[in-house]
């Protein structure tokens, strides 16, 4: 699919939203108007390697779930994440935030996604309307994204660790048995 882009001025420091931005389990409360069950891969989420899975809600969508990856952290700047989802993950993912200084003290958001289908069914589904839904849905996160930056409203809720919280070490070590 051709690249999408959106675009957003956001009233607050270029600093302060590439912070939000770098954390992705922050990405689930802005975006979960259409990627919803968040579970992220690690225990860190913010910065270069933090990652989540997620379910994308599409129309006529038989493969729902999709990942997604930091992989450029350039602060204050650019953040690169890249994923794949659909049917064996096979289709791949390249978001990108640019940041840019916008006179008053605001920021510019530019928001830039693309995929690279593998197969030809891939290829239809975005012909037939995928890449317009597309655009649609992140036009409205990066709204969302505004009014939880400068409101503090539309919050949604932060994801999880996948297989739940995490316990304690215990003293128990793993000791091979003996062998007959």
């Amino acid at each position: 699919m051709d690249p999408v882009t959106v675009e957003i001025t956001i009233d607050r420091p270029r600093g302060e939203v590439f912070e939000y931005l770098a954390d992705i389990a922050n990405h689930a409360e802005f975006t979960d108007h259409f990627l919803v069950d968040w579970r992220l891969t690690r225990e860190e989420s913010y910065g270069q390697g933090a990652g989540a899975r997620y379910r994308v809600k599409a129309p006529l969508n038989r493969y729902a779930w999709g990942d997604a990856t930091l992989v450029e952290v350039q602060p204050p700047r650019r953040i690169v994440e890249r994923g794949r989802f659909g049917k064996f993950n096979r289709v791949r993912t390249r978001a990108v935030y640019e940041l840019d200084d916008a006179p008053g003290g605001q920021t510019r958001v530019r928001l830039t996604f693309e995929t690279q289908p593998k197969m030809l069914s891939d290829r239809l589904q975005e012909v037939l309307g995928g890449s317009l839904w597309l655009k649609r849905k992140n036009a409205r996160a990066l709204k969302r994204l505004r009014a939880i930056l400068e409101e503090g409203r539309q919050r949604g809720k932060r994801p999880t660790i996948a297989g739940g919280p995490r316990k304690p070490a215990s003293a128990y070590r793993f000791r091979p048995q003996p062998t007959r």
